[in-house]
């Protein structure tokens, strides 16, 4: 549904915001793309909905180029962008009924204002929208069409914690029901939830792709505990013998990094219960996206292959646009 190769995109002045990268995206699949402010999340974005014409590479969306074919594409298409700019004197209701005009194929107005919840809104001014309520008329109006693919750029932003799951829940029925998604988002959490594969940008390049589950599989686990009076870290089984691969100690408390948790897991709590003691305050959890997407972004920045040494990548584009 999405093809993207080689795919670059240059603002005036040289910044280079993609910086030559690749992906797809399968029928019927929700595919998140993350990455730190700046790392050209919303500038790839912004190609696949055909809103500019690459500097290099190619895209293409249902088999077609969305920017010089955008009249093959734009009908099949969905597009909730960060912030929807409607006319502030409008109702829901008209607003709605306004874009419907312009959508090939419509869906009932009043029937995608309450996929959203807001049925209850319906003669309310957008001006008197709270930002959530904005975000919501957003998602309506990239729904109106039944596109076959969606671009949701930030969906959540705004949204109090029960919209938020409420967003969750229709993007994950839209998908069921055979809908193509991609979505930007900052929630690492909410690609967790939604996302059937993940790409993680940072500065204009994809440094990892995957399924969340091989995103994270590649750090650590972590257990933690508090040391029994009396005991000390080398009263404890060799760590090493246990699949720890490195460990911190911080007063009484003990964090343990490895790759084998449950190997890990059971020979401490072996040890602790042949011992008669108690490990109080335990905590073990698997990696989480968080560490993974804090990580990568480390290590890429870190690398020597990081920023081009005029600096032209640490630069804005507001800046270059000046």
């Amino acid at each position: 549904m999405i093809e993207v190769t080689d795919l670059r995109r240059v603002y005036g002045g040289g910044f280079e915001a993609v910086r030559g990268i690749d992906f797809s995206v399968r029928r019927g699949e929700v595919f998140a793309l993350l990455g730190t402010n700046g790392a050209g999340k919303t500038s790839t974005v912004e190609l696949l909905e055909g809103l500019a014409a690459p500097a290099g590479g190619r895209v293409r969306v249902l088999g077609h180029d969305p920017y010089t074919e955008r009249a093959a594409v734009r009908p099949r298409t969905g597009v909730m962008l960060q912030e929807g700019g409607f006319p502030s004197e409008l109702t829901v209701a008209e607003t709605a009924r306004m874009w419907a005009g312009c959508v090939s194929g419509a869906r009932p107005p009043a029937e995608v204002l309450a996929l959203v919840g807001l049925e209850s809104k319906l003669g309310t001014r957008v001006k008197q929208l709270s930002g959530g309520q904005r975000r919501r008329l957003d998602l309506a109006l990239a729904l109106l069409g039944d596109p076959e693919v969606l671009f949701l750029d930030e969906p959540s932003t705004g949204l109090d914690a029960e919209g938020r799951r409420d967003t969750w829940e229709l993007v994950s029925a839209l998908r069921d029901g055979g809908t193509t998604v991609l979505l930007t988002t900052h929630y690492l959490e909410e690609a967790e939830n939604l996302a059937d594969r993940l790409a993680i940008m940072h500065e204009g390049r994809i440094a990892v792709t995957g399924t969340p589950a091989e995103v994270t599989a590649a750090q650590p686990s972590h257990i933690s505990f508090e040391l029994p009076a009396g005991y000390f870290v080398g009263d404890l089984p060799p760590l090493a013998s246990l699949g720890v691969d490195g460990h911190e100690v911080h007063d009484r408390t003990v964090r343990l990094r490895t790759r084998e948790l449950q190997r890990a897991a059971t020979g401490l709590l072996v040890w602790a219960g042949q011992a008669g003691v108690e490990l109080r305050r335990l905590d073990v959890r698997s990696a989480s996206l968080e560490e993974a997407f804090l990580s990568i972004a480390k290590e890429v920045s870190a690398s020597p292959a990081g920023p081009p040494a005029d600096g032209t990548a640490s630069r804005t584009k507001k800046e270059y646009a000046a």
